[in-house]
């Protein structure tokens, strides 16, 4: 019963309640549905002035995040405040430093500077230092700096612009916070002192530096700012005394500074001074590397040949080397050459102050130059010729010379006779060859022909072996020369020896050696050969072989040039006769060669000795045509005219000889109030002069 009352009230329960709000829970297998639209959700309700909302995602692209990797907005100002605490963005700078400064010991503050360094706040370092010393450190005790830290402090002044006065100054004030300077705390300063050119203040603060102790004696830095102060205000021997210290010291030359120590002493004369230092340098492992550009290095040797020092000639030829070898090490490479005149000068140099060390650098960068894509021009090989001839080597001037007619192979017959002429190009090498007379010829000269030429010969001599006969010696070398492997026969190379022996006076022997060109020799003389071989008559006055030889020259077909017509001039004008003289030098003229000055004028002054004044008119007419003129001799004729002086012109005469000698001219001018009154002691005196000039 109880049940049933409880279903009882339910059921009325029900029926009370509206169905279309209320779904009831059926068992039933159908159950009825009814399809119903969504409904918009609710609006959320307003927040409360209570509640805090949280930040906005990051990922938004919310202005509060500063270049945001969505969406980069800078922050605006209205908002960047409300992180920031009020009054923060009020303070100034000096307030924000002077804050700082009380949070930081030693290295903090050493952390900072490094950090400010990076971007030049030297303005805010200075700043920082000062309030910091003034501050008082976590123990309550005044901060101390060490020297490091006031080092730092020192370069903010130095990089603000603060004199060298005020740099010495806070240097003195070091001594109050119980620093000593070191080296590093005087170079700020001589850095100072480089800016304003105070170059007395610098010597006198590096003597000071040198006297007071191990902890601040100068180092490479210092005498770099010295030395490079006063080279620049044109203080070289100051500088070089710095120089010679810092050598002396050990240390090292900065590339700036042995760069204007060597475009100071270039420009300054003191050559010799340099090649010292750069003697020194080299032999210093830290320095030995240096090197001043490539145009001052040409400049160095320009320079350096024009005064004949062969030895600094050299360093800047090496200097030149170090750079092409840098060049052809870098990536991509960069070929640098030695302009080729400039080797030719240089092996002129050599030739004239006989340096082989300069000779065989000169040769090498030549052809470290050229990369073996050319061979050098003749001008080269010439002036190599000259350099070896100079120095006495027979040995490597003929083998140049060889080198050279190989060089020369493919150019015309013309152009190589006009370069192995022994009377021009060669002719270094024909002095060399004559310079000891007989003896070159027939020992040197042989010997080193032997060697160069026959050194693979199965039967070698020596002068030695052929005893005292000089004209056999001169004859083997010539035959051993054409049996060699593989032969040498050079025309040019032989030439050289019969003008050598006319230099001494020996026409049998250049005679000999001019017929072993066609016999042992098997080669054709050239004009050269014949004009040799007339030099050898002519210089013994044998006029008539002289002729002989032209004679037969023509018969042969060869062509002679002005060297072969002004030997002839030469031969007849020795034997006086002046009218033979001037029909070679028509016969030259119709040959299409023009008479050189020089020899007009031995015709025209022979023409004067001998009276012939109708042979003068025909000299003076050669030389209006080709328009040469021919001066004025005065000085000739007074001594041709000795006997018609008198007693004045007689001491105007014995200065006039004096000019041209070298010896006795003083000692007969001390005689001159004696013997003036004696014109006939005059001519012995003039020629005694002479005689002693000549010797």
């Amino acid at each position: 019963m109880a049940s049933m009352a409880i279903l009882t009230r339910s059921r009325t329960f029900l029926k009370s309640i509206n169905h279309d709000s209320f779904k009831s829970i059926t068992t039933f297998a159908f159950l009825s549905q009814e399809p119903q639209l969504a409904e918009a959700p609710p609006a959320p309700a307003p927040p409360s002035a209570a509640a805090t909302p949280l930040p906005p995602n990051p990922a938004s692209g919310s202005p509060l995040y500063n270049e945001n990797w969505r969406n980069p907005i800078a922050s605006s100002t209205g908002l960047a405040q409300s992180l920031i605490p009020l009054g923060f963005l009020n303070q100034t700078q000096s307030t924000r430093i002077q804050a700082l400064s009380q949070t930081l010991d030693v290295p903090s503050l050493l952390n900072v500077f490094a950090d400010w360094m990076t971007s030049q706040r030297w303005a805010d370092m200075k700043q920082l230092f000062e309030f910091w010393i003034r501050s008082l450190d976590k123990n309550g005790k005044p901060n101390k700096p060490d020297v490091n830290l006031y080092n730092q402090y020192l370069r903010a002044n130095v990089m603000m612009g603060a004199s060298a006065g005020e740099l010495l100054d806070l240097v003195a004030q070091m001594e109050d916070y119980s620093i000593t300077p070191n080296t590093a705390s005087f170079n700020l300063v001589l850095k100072a002192m480089y800016q304003a050119r105070e170059t007395e203040a610098a010597e006198k603060l590096l003597e000071r530096m040198l006297q007071t102790g191990k902890e601040s004696l100068p180092d490479d830095e210092s005498y770099d700012l010295v030395i490079g102060m006063l080279l620049l205000t044109d203080q070289i021997d100051a500088a070089l005394k710095y120089i010679d210290l810092t050598l002396k010291s050990g240390y090292i030359l900065s590339v700036n500074v042995f760069t204007e120590c060597v475009r100071s002493c270039v420009n300054k004369g003191r050559l010799d001074t340099l090649v010292s230092i750069i003697e020194r340098c080299k032999k210093m492992d830290q320095n030995k590397a240096l090197c001043p550009p490539w145009n001052l290095c040409n400049y160095i040797a320009d320079v350096a040949m024009e005064e004949d020092s062969s030895e600094l000639a050299y360093y800047a030829l090496e200097f030149m080397a170090k750079w092409i070898a840098r060049g052809e090490n870098a990536r991509p490479p960069v070929l640098l050459s030695v302009d080729e005149g400039l080797v030719v000068s240089a092996l002129g140099t050599a030739g004239r102050t006989y340096n082989a060390k300069l000779l065989d650098g000169s040769w090498a960068i030549l052809k470290r130059s050229l990369r073996q894509k050319k061979v050098p021009n003749p001008e080269s090989y010439l002036a190599k010729i000259y350099a070896h001839a100079s120095l006495g080597n027979l040995q490597k001037a003929f083998s140049t010379l060889h080198e050279f007619e190989t060089a020369c192979g493919n150019s015309t017959k013309e152009a190589e006779e006009d370069l192995l002429s022994p009377f021009t190009s060669l002719y270094p090498l024909v002095m060399a060859c004559s310079k000891d007379g007989f003896v070159t010829l027939d020992s040197h000269f042989s010997y080193y022909l032997l060697n160069l030429f026959q050194s693979d010969a199965k039967n070698e001599m020596t002068v030695s072996d052929l005893g005292n006969d000089s004209v056999s010696v001169v004859y083997y070398q010539l035959e051993n020369l054409s049996q060699a492997d593989p032969p040498y026969k050079s025309v040019a190379a032989l030439n050289c020896i019969i003008l050598g022996c006319a230099n001494t006076w020996d026409v049998d022997r250049a005679y000999q050696t001019f017929e072993a060109i066609g016999g042992a020799f098997g080669l054709i003389p050239n004009i050269h050969s014949y004009n040799a071989l007339m030099c050898a008559f002519v210089k013994l006055n044998k006029t008539s072989e002289a002729s002989s030889v032209f004679d037969h020259l023509i018969s042969k077909g060869v062509k002679p040039n002005s060297t072969t017509y002004s030997l002839l001039v030469n031969a007849h004008l020795i034997k006086r006769d002046q009218k033979a003289a001037l029909s070679v030098i028509n016969e030259m003229v119709n040959s299409g060669f023009e008479p050189s000055r020089e020899m007009l004028k031995k015709v025209r002054r022979r023409c004067i000795r001998e009276m012939d004044y109708e042979s003068d008119d025909q000299v003076e007419s050669l030389a209006r045509k080709y328009k040469i003129g021919m001066g004025f001799e005065n000085r000739r004729d007074l001594l041709f005219n000795l006997e018609s002086l008198d007693g004045s012109d007689e001491a105007f005469l014995l200065v006039v000889a004096a000019q041209v000698t070298c010896t006795g001219a003083s000692q007969h001018w001390r005689n001159l109030e004696e013997i003036e009154q004696q014109p006939s002691e005059m001519e012995k005196i003039c020629e005694s002069i002479c005689q002693n000039g000549a010797e």
